[in-house]
């Protein structure tokens, strides 16, 4: 079930040439990436790595804000490490992602963490996205 939005607060512009063997840039310059695909060793970045750095900058936001609800300071070398796999489907028909979000709180109550980060998961406009779709592991470590 789709909900549209209610209010925009952003609308990223991106311009892309050439798929995964191609360059892609945002319209105010901040990003301009060359691509190339996943394992050929050819200079670029690929979306898979995108989307993980783009899904753990998401995630690390919501969990700010479940935190700041919540009265709970986060730690400062709070990371989130992102598996992106790219691979075929059970059909062998079409390609699909899976994801692993691995949640550093260190020095965090392990309560406290779990609550956050099932909070963020609820609150991610990147989770909201992959639910249902794709496979999302988060784990805390």
């Amino acid at each position: 079930m789709t909900r549209p939005l209610e209010k925009v607060l952003y609308t990223a512009k991106t311009h892309t040439t050439s798929g995964r063997d191609g360059a892609g840039a945002s319209s105010d310059g901040a990003l301009d990436v060359r691509l190339s695909p996943p394992g050929s060793g050819k200079p670029g970045t690929n979306p898979e790595q995108l989307f993980g750095v783009g899904y753990s900058a998401c995630f690390m936001g919501a969990m700010q804000i479940v935190a700041a609800a919540q009265k709970i300071t986060l730690p400062q070398g709070m990371a989130v490490d992102a598996s992106v796999s790219l691979g075929r489907t059970e059909n062998d028909t079409a390609y699909g992602l899976a994801v692993t979000l691995a949640v550093s709180l260190p020095g965090l109550d392990r309560t406290q963490a779990r609550l956050i980060v099932d909070g963020a998961h609820q609150a991610c406009p990147y989770s909201h996205a992959t639910r249902g779709n794709i496979d999302v592991v988060i784990d805390l470590v």
